[in-house]
């Protein structure tokens, strides 16, 4: 494979300066996987070693993990405000834009997917269960370093795996546990990937030799 350091830096020093800290992401193209199969789709939601290089938020729904989310996680839904949801379509999108995860009380989740699952599940946001008397500590903790990969509806995913502050070196440790998540999803591995590409938010799209 190419040097992928030289390769995010140029990536990083041919796009424009903005606004705003753009992400690096990657584009992988897919061949010969028969997404007719559904066990050749998935969503894989990947542990990134040297972080996001941004604060993911994410909201916690139930009774007692809510109290006990309290001052480490971004947003607590406990069973009145997730109640409104239920009701207010436009204060559950609002919810949904808001947070990049979701965790619930494991009492929580048939309800949830009752009367939220169709709005949630189609854009990856269900959330993850927990029992009532865990430690929602550490999971939150993993989230806020996750990426997410999906391969679906069409042949290439997309995933970030950064910032553009973040060093090419904590770049490079980010990509290498992508590629090798998405390699053991799919059915031949390495074989089933075409072509990758590497960009910054706005930026233009350079190859790797892959």
């Amino acid at each position: 494979m190419s040097d992928i350091n030289n390769i995010l830096k140029e990536v990083k020093e041919k796009s424009k300066k903005r606004n705003f800290t753009q992400s690096i992401d990657l584009a992988i193209n897919t061949q010969q996987v028969d997404l007719k199969k559904p066990e050749n789709k998935f969503t894989e939601e990947i542990h990134l070693p040297k972080g996001r290089g941004r604060s993911l938020k994410i909201a916690v729904i139930g009774d007692s993990l809510v109290i006990k989310s309290k001052g480490i996680a971004d947003g607590l839904i406990n069973e009145k405000a997730l109640t409104t949801l239920e009701k207010d379509k436009k204060e559950l999108k609002k919810t949904m834009d808001e947070y990049d995860f979701f965790i619930a009380e494991a009492p929580f989740m048939l309800r949830i997917g009752k009367s939220l699952g169709r709005f949630m599940a189609p854009r990856g946001k269900m959330p993850k269960p927990l029992p009532p008397q865990a430690d929602p500590a550490p999971l939150i903790a993993r989230l806020k370093n996750t990426t997410r990969a999906s391969l679906k509806k069409n042949s290439a995913i997309h995933c970030t795996i950064g910032t553009e502050k973040m060093t090419e070196a904590d770049l490079t440790s980010n990509f290498n546990a992508v590629i090798q998540a998405i390699e053991k999803k799919l059915p031949s591995g390495k074989n089933n990937i075409k072509s990758v590409y590497i960009k910054t938010t706005m930026g233009s799209a350079i190859k790797i030799n892959y």
